[in-house]
């Protein structure tokens, strides 16, 4: 048994339902599909199989692939994608692929189940019309960087939590989660920008037919997206600063937590000294004197004192 799913809108009642075989309109859902499921889509649409193994490819970039002898146009845009590992989530992206079909049918592939693909299936069945191949497109392309520009929000939230923690305690934990969120934002710019390529050149080059509000669909999606772009570069670069800064407060304290443990080391060091000149197993001074040792004791305690109150004047001993 197959998992993908097929949906078909009766033009008639405008209806749209889940269907069990192929025929004109239908929108066919792949979601990370084996080798079989491929085989089975690729010879009912009467495609080549590499249509559908390109956005199955995690590091495939977000472009355009027209193949004028079978009729066929592919889309591949990178979408966000968040996962949870344990109490931490990872924000990433990955390919997905649209693909219309001799203008007769739609399929969309994954790696796996995502937020956009399940938000579409949800508006299918009420909003959303299989036949207008082009609209599906521009409604992804839309909903993708408003999805975007929502992670980014949540991602910018967590950063502030983050360094509300780290003002009162510098804790491992919190530094990685914001080196965690530098990578994801890496990820998102480069992303929205490949994005942003795939959309101008479907504006600029008429790949699709457009139906009417269709290319106000599709400035109102590049217009997000540019938003988006210019929101992950404003916190990845804040993101950076404050990576740095943060650097240079650790590499701070820790220089000055060696400063007042070598200012502690030379004040012990002083009667230490003193002691293990004394100690030798050979004539010293006042060795015959009944009151040597409380000589030396005072000797090494004032000492000590003198070398505390020098540091202490050099601020050797201060560890903040």
């Amino acid at each position: 048994m197959f998992m993908y799913k097929m949906y078909n809108t009766d033009i008639k009642t405008n209806e749209t339902t889940e269907v069990k075989e192929f025929k004109k309109g239908n929108w066919i859902n792949m979601i990370a599909p084996t080798a079989e499921e491929i085989k089975a889509v690729c010879k009912g649409l009467k495609i080549s199989e590499e249509f559908i193994k390109y956005p199955l490819d995690s590091e495939e970039k977000a472009r355009i692939d027209i193949e004028e002898d079978e009729q066929t146009t592919l889309f591949i845009m990178d979408i966000p994608v968040m996962e949870k590992e344990g109490n931490t989530e990872i924000y990433s992206t990955m390919p997905l692929g649209m693909l219309i079909v001799r203008d007769e049918y739609f399929v969309t592939i994954s790696l796996r189940k995502n937020k956009l693909i399940e938000n579409l299936e949800k508006k299918m069945l009420k909003e959303i019309t299989t036949y207008k191949k082009s609209r599906l497109i521009l409604q992804l392309f839309y909903t993708n960087s408003a999805m975007f520009l929502k992670l980014l929000k949540q991602i910018n939230k967590e950063t502030e939590i983050a360094e509300s923690v780290l003002k009162t305690s510098m804790k491992n934990k919190e530094l990685l989660k914001l080196l965690s969120l530098e990578k994801s934002l890496v990820y998102f710019t480069t992303s929205l920008k490949s994005n942003e390529l795939v959309m101008e050149k479907t504006m600029r080059g008429k790949i699709i037919k457009l139906y009417d509000e269709d290319e106000d669909i599709l400035e109102d999606a590049i217009i997000e997206n540019k938003q988006a772009i210019e929101m992950s570069q404003i916190y990845s670069n804040i993101l950076n600063g404050t990576m740095d800064a943060y650097a240079s407060i650790i590499s701070n304290n820790l220089n000055s937590v060696m400063k007042f443990l070598t200012s502690i080391t030379i004040v012990i060091a002083v009667p230490t000294l003193i002691a293990s000149y004394w100690g030798m197993n050979v004539p010293v001074p006042l060795q015959e004197n009944p009151h040597g040792f409380l000589w030396i004791v005072g000797a090494s305690v004032l000492l000590g004192i003198l070398a505390y109150i020098w540091l202490k004047k050099k601020d050797m001993l201060n560890k903040n």
